[in-house]
């Protein structure tokens, strides 16, 4: 697996998967590798429906559902973020501070297999939602409905490129648009020197990808490293890594006093963000990020 890039093609027409697909079969000599499918709910927190408990602001997830994973975004408005709380702990307090809140504005989580938190929200009796949009003479079917949809084709180009290209489908059928995501295979790690994330290898090749279409409007999804290590931070793992950098310091200070060497202690977080799960874990982000930014969600 290797580094992936997101783009929404916003005002494709009707015919604009078959345009993407002739283009990368003929231009590009690709080859059909399969469907990319790909399911996403939204639901809402009901505490604010309690009598007597007033929230300003609702509590929202989104699931999307990658083969056997799902992918599950919460978000809390009236909790604070990892960057709020490290800039108000004074110097060299962070790790202490990083531990006093119960949990932070935005929580990611893996989930296997899919259908796993419908059921973990039924035995808990959580207080939570499917959000639906209303379809028109349709009548709404309970409140685990399946919000959107997407739906296309796997191409690859050549050896290095995986290209996924699908259209964005609510749950009345109405089509909003495409997907479009670049993954290059060579590399497992890509930190762009652009603030926002954004690469330019994986935007060329997007960019080729579309049909010539004057109008075509498309924005690129992206995500800055600082972000993403916000989304990822682990309460657990940290606290592991100041013992395993207490014991390093300690072990320095045991040593032979006569032994030389500059190193100091060595982190042992690895960099494995495109790596496995991991890497669905980062698009899935994206693409819930980049439909939730358009209001689709």
């Amino acid at each position: 697996m290797g580094f992936t890039g997101l783009a929404r093609w916003v005002n494709a027409p009707p015919q604009g998967l078959k345009l993407v697909q002739e283009n990368i079969l003929s231009n590009h000599n690709g080859q059909y590798k399969g469907p990319w499918t790909l399911s996403v709910r939204s639901y809402r927190s009901t505490l604010g429906q309690i009598p007597g408990y007033q929230l300003p602001t609702e509590r929202t997830m989104c699931a999307l559902t990658m083969e056997q994973n799902v992918f599950v975004l919460l978000e809390d408005p009236l909790a604070p973020s990892r960057a709020d709380v490290l800039a108000a702990a004074p110097p060299g307090e962070a790790s202490a501070y990083l531990q006093r809140p119960s949990h932070y504005r935005t929580t990611f989580l893996t989930l296997r297999p899919p259908g796993a938190l419908e059921q973990l929200l039924t035995q808990l009796k959580a207080r939570w939602v499917s959000v639906r949009p209303p379809v028109a003479g349709a009548p709404q079917r309970g409140q685990s409905g399946q919000q959107l949809s997407i739906d296309g084709h796997i191409f690859a180009i050549g050896t290095d490129w995986l290209v996924r290209i699908g259209n964005v489908i609510l749950a009345g059928g109405a089509v909003k648009g495409m997907l479009l995501e670049a993954e290059y295979l060579p590399l497992p790690v890509l930190h762009s020197p652009i603030a926002d994330g954004t690469s330019e290898l994986l935007s060329n090749l997007l960019t080729s990808v579309l049909p010539n279409i004057s109008d075509a409007k498309t924005v690129a999804v992206t995500i800055s490293d600082s972000q993403w290590e916000d989304v990822l931070w682990d309460r657990e793992e940290e606290e592991e890594e100041e013992k395993e950098r207490a014991m390093d310091e300690k072990q320095m200070e045991d040593d032979d006093i006569y032994a030389c060497g500059d190193e100091g202690p060595v982190s042992r977080r690895k960099d494995r963000d495109w790596l496995g799960v991991n890497r669905d874990r980062r698009s899935a982000y994206l693409i819930i990020g980049g439909l939730r930014s358009e209001g689709i969600l």
